[in-house]
């Protein structure tokens, strides 16, 4: 394996934020997404601050701390003159993500006299001409390197693996598998890579096996990589040049779109991402974002997105309006576990059905053609909306959501809660007693009312019609077990509005698992489980 040094600035997204709004890194600052800190200034980590505090935690151990909004565009554009000044001393540059970017350790080395010389020079470099603190590590591969890069490490040649065993699990930077692997007892980088790649793949799927050849410093030969053929290249030429960067926005996401397709219609998944770019004087523009995961759509029309802010917006030695856009990829992986959409998700049959429910909407209104979208809420009936057709869907993580009901989610939910009515061992109805007890052991359970959606749902997960499922029945069945409480008080507030309830799971003698909802001492179904 090649040698690899990546370039590190710490806390960039708060450096980015000095730089583009004029921002004191010297202050407490904080950056947050969905309400959590996901970067902080030195001065705010000596104050206790730290990555992964919501809002209100992180301001109460820092009453004076100057909280900001994660904007990845913003991130990118403020460094791009720094991967600029990276580009004068060395060729080859690829952008891991904004605040890191990487090359072939060998030719800086040769040139510079050796890896400490080359890493020295480039680090002086940038502070003096883009007035920024940069750490690089050199190591096999840009993963190991990137962590390397945190301590301003040089490890030496064959001692990656040894280097990687004893780092934390986290630095995978995959949180639902860092959270099965901990589950399972795997907490260090050493540990998952000791594991069988076989049993990995088998077991946790094709990404998870490019995460176990990262734990074992082999990120440079990702499973069945190949070249990419010639024809999967998109671009487009811009009659009227793109200056502003909500223009070059949408044109990135209509190439990113098309390039996915390409890629989805080979059986393919990117890894590394090449953007071309050609300006009005005749400039040409190069620039690789390298990705430790597989691309997705949304994903290239970021990284797109975030380079053509980087080159529109940059001051000084701006390169003009950009006519032509090229996006070529220049890492690939064999990937056969794209699931096909209901049209597809490439070829006419999706373009088809795309024209199709737009022509609908054009008649009858946007409001006419709506899909599914799983958003936040306490309750499985209250995270489902529909959306009209083509408009972004909201993101489910941008709330915490205290109270949730924990996974897995049930398969169906009715439209209207169905009554029943809960009896304890000597039949006496079960009612809530103080401090969220309950008046006696769920022992048995009737519908009082049209029940429905209680028995097995042919088509999970779904919304059912009350009368699709079972019969009326005043037949007592037993529960054999059942879970719970899990109280939710919403707008106390508001009386009006208020909506106070308590969820219990239980398991019927037939197999059957129910949600159950108590409110105002009348118990129903709200949820059924496969």
């Amino acid at each position: 394996m090649s040698r690899t040094m990546l370039v590190w600035c710490p806390d960039w997204p708060v450096v980015a934020a000095g730089l583009v709004e004029g921002v004191s890194v010297h202050e407490p600052v904080a950056i947050l997404a969905a309400n959590r800190v996901v970067a902080c200034s030195v001065a705010a980590r000596a104050e206790g601050v730290r990555g992964g505090l919501r809002k209100r935690e992180a301001q109460s151990r820092c009453p004076h701390l100057v909280v900001l909004e994660d904007d990845p565009a913003r991130d990118a554009r403020a460094f791009e003159p720094v991967v600029a000044a990276v580009e004068e001393l060395a060729a080859g540059v690829e952008v891991i993500r904004p605040g890191s970017c990487a090359l072939a350790a060998r030719g800086p080395s040769r040139y510079f006299g050796s890896e400490a010389a080359a890493a020295e020079r480039i680090v002086e470099h940038v502070a003096q001409s883009c007035l920024v603190e940069a750490q690089v590590g050199v190591a096999e591969g840009a993963f190991a390197a990137g962590l390397a890069a945190r301590t301003g490490r040089l490890v030496k040649p064959g001692e990656t693996p040894a280097f990687l065993a004893g780092i934390d699990i986290a630095a995978l930077d995959r949180p639902e598998l860092v959270d099965l692997l901990r589950r399972l007892g795997v907490g260090t980088l050493g540990a998952f890579a000791a594991l069988p790649a076989a049993d990995v793949l088998g077991r946790f799927g094709l990404d998870a096996v490019l995460a176990h050849r990262l734990a074992a410093g082999r990120d440079e030969r990702p499973l069945a990589a190949r070249r990419p053929p010639p024809d999967l290249d998109v671009g487009q030429t811009f009659d009227e040049p793109l200056e502003r960067v909500d223009a070059a926005a949408f044109a990135a996401r209509q190439l990113a779109e098309r390039l996915h397709e390409r890629l989805a219609g080979h059986g393919l998944a990117c890894t590394r991402l090449g953007i071309a770019a050609v300006t009005e004087h005749g400039a040409e523009l190069h620039r690789t974002w390298r990705h430790d995961g597989l691309l997705t759509a949304a994903g290239i029309a970021d990284r797109v997105r975030w380079q053509l802010d980087g080159w529109l917006a940059r001051t000084g030695r701006r390169p003009g309006a950009i006519v032509r856009l090229r996006l070529y990829p220049d890492g690939v992986v064999e990937y056969a576990g794209f699931q096909l959409g209901l049209w597809g998700d490439a070829g006419e049959e999706r373009d088809r059905a795309h024209r199709a429910l737009t022509r609908v909407q054009g008649m009858l209104g946007p409001d006419a053609v709506v899909t599914g979208a799983l958003v936040g809420g306490r309750d499985p009936g209250d995270r489902i909306r529909l959306v009209p057709w083509g408009d972004e869907r909201p993101d489910p993580a941008t709330e915490p959501w205290p109270g949730r009901l924990p996974e897995p989610a049930p398969a169906s939910v009715p439209r209207e809660p169905l009554p029943v009515e809960v009896f304890d061992g000597a039949g006496a109805p079960v009612r809530l007693a103080a401090r969220l007890g309950i008046t006696g052991e769920p022992a048995g359970l009737s519908f009082v009312g049209p029940p429905a959606a209680a028995a097995r749902p042919a088509q999970p997960p779904a919304v059912v019609e009350p009368s699709a499922v079972v019969e009326p029945s005043a037949v007592v069945e037993p529960i054999t077990g059942w879970a719970g409480p899990w109280p939710v008080d919403e707008r106390w507030w508001a009386p009006e509005e208020a909506s106070p309830r308590v969820r219990f799971q239980v398991c019927l003698a037939d197999g059957r698992a129910l949600l159950l909802t108590l409110t105002s001492g009348l118990w129903s179904v709200t949820g059924v489980y496969e």
